[in-house]
């Protein structure tokens, strides 16, 4: 249902450096045309009276070499517009392709975040597919609507990469591809609506997929600032801003240029393989014609320093100088080491105009092209590949001609259609001016745009697939109990009615959980047996695996599973121990993807040797003993209490209003701490250490009684809800 008051909107861009005013674009292949879209989407819709609050979710970055405003936790754009940032993956900035192993972490901090607002938003809106990975999490177990935007896709990307000789391996290796096309196919799936610039990447691109449902597509192409991007022969004031920024364009390209009064062939776009920068100088160095007739200006990016840049970039960049210099075409061609984008980029394309230029998009593959409605707003042609959203645009504004850019010969060629006509030239600079404010504007996108959200929140149903029933309960949960199952919930059938009792008829504000040494498989299997309540979450496996409800059936935490993986050996460690006769491995069934487990046929003191061993060969692992007889090797951050406290975490629910009971060995990481511990009369030897220890009660009552005592004496179910 719409929102009265207002929509409340959170627009994802995790990876690359925004902020709310003079974006650095170009800075690094993370810095492009996506950053400009998102904060323009942004701005644009809070201008609007049905918008309450647009929030811009971001990575904080705390970085030496960057600007401090990226480490600003919440910036204030406008009384509608903020930009949030969530840590993740520490602080340095790092490109989006080293981010993936860090998504979890964002996750968890966002929900987070979320939940101490006390806000959920309308609506997500998730681009490129590091954003759609974390909100695919979010609308799983929030419900949120989700749109998404892709911006570009990693198949087709893949497809291209294998195109121009790079095997396998090596793009995995480069641009974690397969886990990128994971996420992507996993948006597609869980979003309500994705949003497109063009028809072509739902037939061509999208289509690659297995989860393309075509009834989500909507086309919607972006719009630009025509009054930013304003025609090169529009007559206005010049002020002395201005002035400035024209002396400074032309001062640069008169350090490259020989004769700066030729044509411009002018190129914007970060220095990335796919965007065929080297097509682009092969064409013009390869035709003598076009050396005597124009210039080449090729703004690829910002730079300091190439051999201080990251490696994908310092090779086009260096390809870029090897074949300037294979083609001698100093005097003749410019690289730019940077550019002011707010400023100068609309200044570049009005000069480029005024020369009777053209611009170039030579990439192999373009999802829309920004820089071409730009180029057109400007009245400057242009010359694009023939692949993508640059076929919607040229057949809008019929302002520029399409061509193979895979051979430069038809670049070159193109381009030179166009200079040597004037006529031709005029008409294509007319038909950019007049056009593009119909098919590009602002007001056109966000109109599309709000007609797209309405649609979908004024339907009624959610998909099954699309929403865990636990996801918002635990976002208003203010009290969590968690229980071992085995002597603890169960063992005195009537103790154990009363227990369930209580759990079915608590406030809903406070959720209940059980933590066990269980597999999930056998732990639903006792409490069905003993016809106990359903919890609404379940850590398993000793605290190596946690579910949460999901109607009749429970979903496995991705996240926890991310949190505890790191240096995960367990092949090393049944290796290790193979040759300790009183440890005994126990069947395939009883071992998980986060649990090694034995039976122990010795005094515990005996397995002092069996650490010694592990910590000898550098292996971080959690030994849990059980009963004096089990024995768990576990991811060294896993454990019930581990768990625990990162579901704390994670939903925001403090230790003091968690509740934990148990009665065993593997109980005891969970009893100790600052959550309210219950320890049931009928415990193991084991945990009589404990006793006298704060925050944990011992009860006079075995089993569920034990529990009921336990519940009652820190008065849980009345105290501290508000």
């Amino acid at each position: 249902m719409k929102n009265e008051k207002g929509l409340y909107i959170q627009l994802y861009n995790i990876h690359g450096l925004i902020r709310g005013e003079n974006l650095e674009l170009g800075r690094d292949s993370d810095t492009g045309g996506q950053t400009k879209y998102v904060l323009e989407l942004a701005k644009n819709l809070s201008e609007r009276n049905e918008i309450r609050k647009v929030e811009i979710m971001t990575r904080l970055i705390d970085d030496k070499d960057l600007s401090e405003s990226y480490s600003v936790k919440y910036e204030k754009i406008n009384e509608k517009l903020f930009i949030t940032r969530i840590q993740c993956g520490g602080k340095k900035y790092i490109r989006k392709e080293l981010l993936w192993d860090h998504l979890e972490e964002y996750a968890d901090k966002t929900i987070k975040y979320i939940k101490s607002t006390g806000e959920i938003p309308d609506l997500i809106h998730s681009h490129y597919a590091d954003a759609g990975y974390v909100c695919t999490q979010l609308t799983r177990f929030l419900g949120i609507p989700l749109i998404h935007t892709g911006h570009s896709l990693g198949r087709l990307k893949r497809q291209n990469l294998l195109g121009s000789g790079l095997t396998e391996d090596e793009i995995d290796k480069r641009y974690k591809i397969s886990r990128r096309i994971e996420a992507e196919e996993s948006v597609m799936f869980f979003s309500d609506r994705i949003i497109t610039s063009t028809n072509q990447e739902i037939e061509s691109q999208y289509g690659m997929y297995q989860n393309m449902i075509e009834e989500k597509f909507r086309v919607i192409p972006p719009g630009i600032e025509l009054d930013k991007f304003f025609p090169y022969n529009q007559q206005r004031e010049w002020d002395d801003h201005h002035q400035v920024i024209r002396y400074k364009i032309r001062d640069e390209l008169l350090n490259f240029f020989n004769n700066i009064h030729k044509p411009l062939i002018l190129s914007l776009c970060r220095p990335e393989k796919r965007k065929n920068i080297s097509g682009l100088i092969e064409a013009f160095g390869r035709s003598e014609e076009l050396q005597q007739k124009a210039n080449l200006a090729i703004y690829a990016g910002i730079r300091k320093d190439i051999q201080e840049m990251p490696e994908l970039e310092r090779e086009v960049l260096t390809e870029m100088l090897l074949l300037m210099d294979k083609y001698n075409l100093y005097g003749k061609m410019a690289i730019p080491k940077k550019h002011d984008f707010e400023h100068e980029v609309p200044e570049l394309y009005r000069t480029a105009a005024e020369t009777g230029g053209v611009f170039v998009n030579s990439a192999f593959a373009e999802n829309f092209g920004l820089t071409l409605i730009e180029s057109a707003s400007s009245g400057l042609p242009i010359v694009s590949t023939d692949d993508g959203g640059p076929r919607d645009i040229i057949n809008n504004l019929q302002n520029g001609i399409l061509v193979d850019v895979k051979n430069p010969e038809n670049i070159a060629d193109a381009v030179n259609k166009i200079l040597d006509n004037k006529r031709t030239w005029k008409e294509f600079s007319e038909n950019g001016i007049h056009r593009v404010g119909k098919f590009y504007s602002w007001k056109a996108h966000v109109d599309n745009y709000l007609e797209t959200i309405n649609e979908l929140l004024e339907e009624t149903t959610i998909k099954p697939k699309t929403f865990i029933d636990t996801g918002k309960q635990l976002f208003g949960f203010q009290k969590l109990i968690m229980l071992d199952i085995d002597d603890t919930i169960t063992g005195d059938t009537d103790a154990l009615t009363e227990l369930k009792e209580i759990i079915l008829t608590m406030d809903e504000r406070i959720g209940f959980g059980v933590a066990t040494g269980r597999h999930i498989e056998s732990a639903c299997d006792i409490l069905q047996q003993n016809n106990f309540a359903k919890p609404h979450i379940i850590v398993s496996s000793v605290g190596s695996e946690i579910y949460y409800r999901n109607r009749n059936d429970y979903d496995y935490s991705t996240s926890w599973e991310a949190h505890i993986k790191n240096s995960w050996k367990p092949e090393r460690i049944m290796e290790l121990l193979d040759d300790f006769e009183f440890l005994e491995l126990q069947t395939p069934e009883n071992q998980r993807k986060f649990k090694v487990s034995y039976n122990l046929h010795t005094d515990e003191k005996d397995l002092q040797r069996a650490r010694d061993i592990l910590i000898k060969n550098k292996i971080k692992t959690n030994l849990i003993v059980s009963h004096g007889a089990y024995v768990d090797f576990l991811p060294f951050r896993a454990s019930k209490g581990r768990a625990i406290r990162y579901l704390s975490y994670r939903w925001n629910i403090p230790h003091k209003n968690i509740l934990v009971g148990g009665d065993s060995g593997n109980d005891e990481d969970m009893l100790t701490g600052e959550l309210l511990g219950v320890v049931v009369a009928n415990h193991t030897e084991d945990l009589e250490k404990l006793r006298g220890r704060r925050r944990i009660y011992f009860s006079e009552q075995s089993h569920a009684n034990g529990v009921t005592d336990g519940i009652k004496y820190y008065n849980f179910l009345r105290g501290d809800l508000q």
